[in-house]
């Protein structure tokens, strides 16, 4: 402060002509001392002040700097300001001194600990530590430091699991206590809100029994003090710290001090004898040492922190009282010496003080704090053995939100490790699980739940798991939707192939059996069997074997009304046939009872007309339904929440029912005329054949229906398909394989005297 004013005063720019005057008291870090200084300089000084004309009324404190705590700074503003006299603190960082309300003529150089608890938030938040211990000075500024921080720090979504406070008057008891929750915490990390004068006797309790490692995260306090270095056990602490800065020739001011100049202050006498540890008043010794000669913190002007501080605030000061005193005119600054000015001018002026005194900006917001700027030291330990203070990055709040915090230096850890140390409650929950906090815990402590089906998390620690839109369905790991898999009978599949391999098998028998019926169509039991109807029969059965393929693939629009509408002509034409032979029958045994002309009534003309009129039905059906409701593609994701069914809707129900039961009609009525035909004589009859067909046809098609509704997927396309290739196959081999068993293999029986041979 001294090398300050001294620097002021020969300055020809600032304040010309104008020499300031100050003094020096000592608070003691007390709060009564600190107040009685603050009522010794509103009330005025000694008349002894006076020394010649040229000097300003006597007694007239217009400023003051100080103090460097921020409890007795609190006091002293609030006497202050009552005074209007502006009380500008180099170290004082309580948050709750840039309340105007409360403390209007308060300002200061450093910044206030709203900054530091955001800043060491963030830091805490960047190597994601979320589970910490919190421990703080019983003081304003310990409890309205750790306020802030545990504040920013739930905005940062970092857990605390103790939350300690002690005083270095405290009892020793009480100390113990503090340092005993440290030993037996789980977090790793403990960051410390305290004052340097504090941390010494933690510390100093802590070292009797060093607790397991732990990573120190300190204020500026105590982060940067040398003293608090000393202890081994918290290399690698890691804190913000006021910018370290050079006094361009504040170390020549020092080294200029003599034992003269030491006498006549008590303060430097009590310095000096303590350095060379001698007695001024005792011994002429004292006065043979030499600066120069003292390897102590007074020679170390490399490192200078709190100093640029007090350096600032004298500054400050000054260009408030320039701007207040002095006027710039065009070739000189002209100021007024013998101006009698006011604190309260003095205090308009400093508010609007904006200047940069060797490359250190110096300005202040409404709150009268500057712009926040610290340093995140490193204490690293050197080949010696010694711990050090490295530089490692910064904090600027000028910067835009996001940018302030920056690390670009390398840092190690507790027990000098390079690896990040770990400090949560709970592990991160990977992704495809969920959080659950554990019950009367923070939100820190949680439980990974894997998360239910058809849900996902792709992200750690999420809190919830969401489920995939409707076609899509989570990987194993639940981390990430895929496609569902789209499912039909495809062509390539095992099941597909073998009721293909059935369907073109069939067909080629029926196609065979047609052959084999041309080539002895001239025979009797081909001619006896109403050869006409039988070739329209077989044409339809090759029709119901082929129609099952149109079900196999991939469902597309003209495929679903084709399938239905193919299945449901072909099998009326077919029955049809079948019920013609069975009326044939009946008719020409009726038309054997003398005098009956009733085979004229069903002749070849009569027997076509019927196959037609059944299937004009069935067809005028068809249409109905294709017209009202036809069937469509359509995706089910309901059957299987992991896979889509594509598959043929029906459109209408009653539509596909209706062509159902027409054919379920028309296979009894036909039974039913068969069965009544089953003992007619002779073996020009088949109606036994056409009973056991027609016994197998609704059996099958009985039984589809409780199989068709159950079936899931593309099982139920399957069971259609098994139910058409069963009954055709059960009509071709009941009606054709006996008759083509008489022709290939016993000719013989092949004649008009077999057939008409009587039981």
């Amino acid at each position: 402060m001294i090398f300050a004013i001294e620097e002021i005063n020969n300055s020809t720019e600032l304040l010309p002509g104008i020499k300031l005057g100050y003094q020096i008291h000592d608070t003691c870090a007390s709060v009564p001392v600190a107040v009685h200084v603050a009522f010794q300089l509103v009330n005025g000084q000694d008349p002894v002040f006076y020394q010649g004309r040229n000097c300003s009324q006597s007694g007239v404190v217009v400023a003051a700097v100080g103090d460097s705590a921020s409890t007795p700074s609190i006091s002293m503003s609030r006497i202050m300001g009552l005074f209007n006299i502006p009380l500008v603190s180099h170290f004082a960082t309580c948050a709750c001194l840039s309340d105007k309300q409360e403390y209007p003529t308060f300002f200061r150089t450093i910044p206030s600990d709203q900054f530091q608890a955001d800043a060491l938030a963030k830091l805490v938040k960047h190597f994601g530590w979320t589970w910490i211990g919190a421990i703080h000075s019983d003081s304003d500024y310990g409890n309205n430091g750790m306020a802030s921080f545990l504040k920013a720090a739930k905005s940062e979504g970092i857990c605390v699991e103790y939350i300690e406070s002690f005083y270095r008057t405290d009892p020793q008891s009480k100390i113990r206590r503090v340092a005993d929750v440290i030993r037996r915490s789980t977090a790793t990390v403990v960051v410390a809100f305290v004052a340097d004068g504090d941390m010494k006797f933690l510390l100093e309790e802590l070292a009797l029994d060093p607790p397991p490692p732990r990573q120190w995260v300190g204020s500026e306090s105590w982060i940067t003090d040398p003293n608090s270095m000393t202890f081994g056990f918290c290399a690698g602490a890691i804190g913000v710290a006021i910018q370290k800065s050079v006094i361009p020739g504040l170390r020549d001011f020092l080294l200029d001090l003599s034992p003269s100049n030491v006498a006549a202050s008590s303060v430097l006498t009590e310095f000096w004898e303590e350095a060379f540890n001698c007695s001024l008043t005792t011994s002429e010794l004292c006065s043979f040492h030499n600066i120069f000669h003292c390897y102590c913190p007074y020679t170390e002007t490399s490192q200078l922190r709190i100093t640029n501080m007090v350096y600032k605030a004298v500054y400050a000061v000054a260009h408030a009282i320039h701007d207040a005193v002095c006027q710039e005119t065009k070739n000189k600054t002209k100021c007024d010496k013998h101006s009698n000015m006011e604190p309260k001018q003095l205090f308009a002026a400093l508010k609007k003080v904006n200047f940069t005194q060797n490359g250190y900006h110096v300005s202040f917001d409404k709150n009268g704090d500057p712009v926040a700027f610290y340093e995140l030291v490193n204490w690293q330990k050197s080949e010696s053995g010694d711990i050090e203070l490295v530089t490692v990055g910064y904090y600027d709040a000028s910067l835009p939100k996001g940018q302030e915090f920056n690390i670009n230096g390398k840092l190690t850890w507790l027990e000098g490790g390079t690896q990040v140390p770990v400090s949560v409650c709970s592990e991160s929950c990977p992704p495809g699980t969920r959080k659950v906090l554990q019950k009367g815990k923070p939100i820190c402590c949680y439980d990974c739940i894997p998360c239910p089906e058809g849900e996902i998390s792709n992200m750690t620690d999420s809190p919830d798991c969401f489920p995939c839109p409707r076609e899509f369905w989570p990987n194993a790991k639940t981390d990430a939707c895929f496609h569902k898999p789209v499912e039909f009978l495809s062509f390539d599949e095992v099941l597909s192939i073998i009721l293909a391999a059935f369907s073109v098998g069939g067909a080629v028998l029926t196609v065979i059996t047609g052959v084999i019926f041309l080539h002895h169509r001239t025979t009797p039991i081909v001619r006896a069997n109403n050869s006409e109807l039988s070739f329209l029969l077989l044409f339809s059965l090759t029709l119901c074997f082929l129609c099952s393929l149109t079900f196999i693939g991939a469902p597309s629009e003209w495929s679903c009304m084709l399938r239905h509408t193919a299945f449901g002509i072909t099998f009326v034409l077919c029955i049809s046939c079948v019920l013609g032979k069975t009326i044939v029958v009946l008719m020409a045994f009726k038309a054997t009872l003398p005098g009956s002309n009733t085979m004229k009534w069903f002749g070849p003309l009569q027997q076509r007309m019927t196959v037609v009129s059944f299937t004009f039905i069935q067809v005028i059906i068809c249409i109905i339904w294709l017209v009202v409701s036809p069937p469509f593609p359509v995706k089910n994701l309901t059957t299987y929440k992991e896979k889509i069914i594509l598959e043929c809707a029906l459109g209408s129900a009653v539509g596909f029912w209706a062509v159902l039961g027409y054919i379920g009609l028309l296979a009894v009525f036909c039974f039913v005329l068969a069965v009544l035909a089953r003992k007619l004589p002779d073996n020009f009859n088949e109606a036994k054949m056409i009973t056991f067909s027609m016994l197998i046809f609704c059996a099958v098609w009985i039984t589809f229906i409780p199989a068709y509704v159950s079936s899931p997927g593309k099982f139920t396309v399957a069971v259609e398909i098994f139910a058409i290739l069963a009954s055709s196959f059960g009509l071709i081999l009941c009606i054709f394989a006996p008759k083509c068993f008489i022709i290939l293999f016993q000719p013989d029986k092949n004649n008009r005297k077999s057939l008409m041979n009587k039981h």
